[in-house]
C-alpha cells in the first residue's frame, strides 16, 4: 500500500509539473502573439504656404485616432510640429495660419543678410508657443536648421522652442540669418529639406516623411531674373533632396507628397486648400500607417 501511495504521489506531481509547464507555454505563446506596437515618428518637411497641408495631415491623423510618438521638422514644418508637440490642436493652428497677413511677420527694415528683421515672426511665435523648452513638449520633437557658417544642418533639442523654430524657418535673403554668437542660422531647407535622420536618432523604428513641396517644375518661359533664380535654387533642390531619400531609405517607411498643383510657397492666398489637400493625403494613407504601428510590414 505504501508503495502505491508513493506511486500516486508521484503521478499527481508529475501532473501538476505538466500543467504548470503548459500554462508557462500558453503564456509564452500569448506573448509572441501579441502584436508589439511601433514607435512611429513625423517627418514634416519645408514649404512656406505650402506647409499648411502637415496641418491637414495632422487632423487626418487624428480622426484615424492615430498619434506620432515623435516629431522632426524644418522651416514651416518646424513651425507646424513644434506647435503640435507644444499642445495646439490642428483646428487651433488653421485659425491661426489664416489670420496671418504678411505684415505681421515681416518688419520693413532692411537688414545685412535679409530683406527683413525676424523680429516680428519671433513675435508671432512667441505668442503661441511662449517660453516653452523642448523638455516641456507634450510630443518629443527636434527641427533642423542649417549654420552658414560650418555649412552643415543644426538640429534643435534643447532650450526655448520657439527660438529654434525661428531659426529652422529663416528664410535665406528674405530674413537676416539668426545670429546666436557662434553660429548663423538659415533655414534648415537649405540641406535638409525632410528631416527624417533625426527621426531615427529619436528612437522611431516607423517613419513616415511628408514633402509638401514635392518635385518642382519649371516653366518654358521665365517671368523675371527673379523668377530664373527661383526655378535654378529648385533645380538644385530636387536633385539634393533626390540624394537625400535614397540616404534615408532604408529607414524611410512612407515618403508621402500632398498634390498642391501649382500653389506658391509665398502666397498668403491658399491655406485653406492647403489644408484640405493635407487632409485628403492623410485619409488615404492612414490605414497604411496604421498597419505600421502594429506590427505591419515595410512598404516600398
Amino acid at each position: 500500500m505504501a508503495k502505491t501511495k508513493r506511486t500516486k504521489n508521484a503521478e499527481n506531481e508529475a501532473k501538476e509539473e505538466e500543467v504548470v509547464k503548459t500554462e508557462k507555454s500558453e503564456k509564452i505563446v500569448k506573448t509572441e502573439k501579441a502584436p508589439k506596437k511601433k514607435k512611429l515618428g513625423f517627418a514634416l518637411g519645408c514649404g512656406g504656404s505650402r506647409g499648411v497641408a502637415h496641418i491637414g495631415f495632422l487632423q487626418a491623423m487624428e480622426d484615424a485616432g492615430i498619434k506620432p510618438d515623435c516629431l522632426t521638422g524644418c522651416s514651416m514644418g518646424a513651425v507646424v510640429g513644434g506647435a503640435y508637440a507644444s499642445g495646439m490642436t490642428p483646428k487651433e493652428m488653421l485659425e491661426a495660419v489664416c489670420k496671418l497677413k504678411p505684415l505681421d511677420l515681416v518688419d520693413i527694415t532692411m537688414r545685412p543678410g535679409g530683406l527683413f528683421d525676424t523680429r516680428k515672426m519671433r513675435k508671432v511665435l512667441g505668442k503661441y508657443l511662449g517660453d516653452m523648452t523642448f523638455d516641456q513638449l507634450k510630443i518629443p520633437f527636434r527641427c533642423a536648421a542649417v549654420d552658414m557658417i560650418t555649412q552643415s544642418v543644426v538640429t534643435f533639442s534643447e532650450g526655448s522652442v520657439a527660438d529654434a523654430v525661428m531659426a529652422s524657418a529663416c528664410i535665406p535673403a528674405v530674413f537676416k540669418p539668426v545670429d546666436d554668437g557662434e553660429r548663423r542660422l538659415v533655414d534648415g531647407g537649405v540641406l535638409e529639406r525632410v528631416p527624417v535622420r533625426q527621426l531615427k536618432e529619436m528612437g522611431a523604428n516607423k517613419i513616415v516623411a511628408v514633402d509638401v513641396l514635392g518635385r518642382r517644375s519649371s516653366g518654358r518661359k521665365s517671368a523675371s531674373a527673379f523668377r530664373m533664380l527661383i526655378e535654378v535654387l529648385g533645380v538644385m533642390d530636387n536633385h539634393l533632396t533626390d540624394r537625400r531619400r535614397k540616404e534615408n531609405r532604408r529607414f524611410t517607411d512612407l515618403w508621402l507628397e500632398p498634390d498642391l498643383g501649382d500653389m506658391s510657397e509665398y502666397t498668403f492666398r491658399r491655406f485653406q486648400e492647403a489644408y484640405d489637400s493635407g487632409y485628403r493625403l492623410g485619409e488615404e494613407h492612414a490605414e497604411e500607417i496604421r498597419a505600421l504601428v502594429c506590427g505591419g510590414k515595410k512598404e516600398g
